[in-house]
Order: structure tokens, then C-alpha cells, then sequence
């Protein structure tokens, strides 16, 4: 299931990055020059609205799926309840104590 939620969501941001870059803020650009379509098709300015639309549907698309997705991507853990299960306290019998080596003091060196 989360090679699933990849691939859309890869998949999705591509498409979503082609969008982009074929709009032009001033209406123009590569949006005209894609098989001969104009910005008016059968009378109607078409294509930076189509183009538009497209944009906020894959980012609503984007979006939507990687919210999904925290649903259906199991954690390594599990749930927080299963964590708390795991954690050890010591009782007030048992002490722990460090890993530590013994310090052992430098000699200091005669000056000659």
C-alpha cells in the first residue's frame, strides 16, 4: 500500500510540474503552442483556464493523498499504547548503574 501512495503521489507531482511550467503569467507561452490549440477554442479563451483548474486539482489531488496516506502507512512502532507497554521502569528495588570505566589519575612528568 505505501509503494501505492508513492508512485500517485509521484506521479501526480510530475503531472502538476508539467502544468506549471507550460502556463505563463501573461497568458501566453508554451500554453498556446501544444498541437496547434490556441488560447480560444471554438470561441472561448479555454486553455489558461483549463491550465488553472489543473493546477488546483493536482495540488488538491497532492494533498488529499498524503493525508490519506498517514492512514494506511503503518509506523515501525505501532500505536502509542504498544510503546508505552514497552518501556521498562525499575522498581524501587532494582538500581541501575552506569557503564563507566574507573578513572585512574595522570602521573605528572619530573621536568629535567
Amino acid at each position: 500500500m505505501t509503494i501505492l501512495f508513492i508512485i500517485l503521489i509521484v506521479l501526480a507531482s510530475v503531472i502538476l510540474g508539467l502544468i506549471v511550467l507550460v502556463q505563463n503569467p501573461k497568458g501566453g507561452g508554451l500554453a498556446g503552442n501544444i498541437a496547434g490549440f490556441s488560447n480560444q477554442f471554438m470561441g472561448v479563451k479555454q486553455t489558461t483556464d483549463v491550465l488553472e483548474k489543473g493546477t488546483w486539482i493536482f495540488a488538491g489531488v497532492i494533498a488529499a493523498l498524503c493525508l490519506v496516506s498517514v492512514f494506511f502507512i503503518s509506523g515501525r512502532g505501532g500505536s502509542v499504547e504498544n510503546k508505552a507497554k514497552d518501556v521498562t521502569v525499575p522498581t524501587s528495588g532494582q538500581t541501575t548503574q552506569p557503564n563507566t570505566l574507573p578513572i585512574t589519575p595522570v602521573q605528572p612528568t619530573p621536568n629535567k
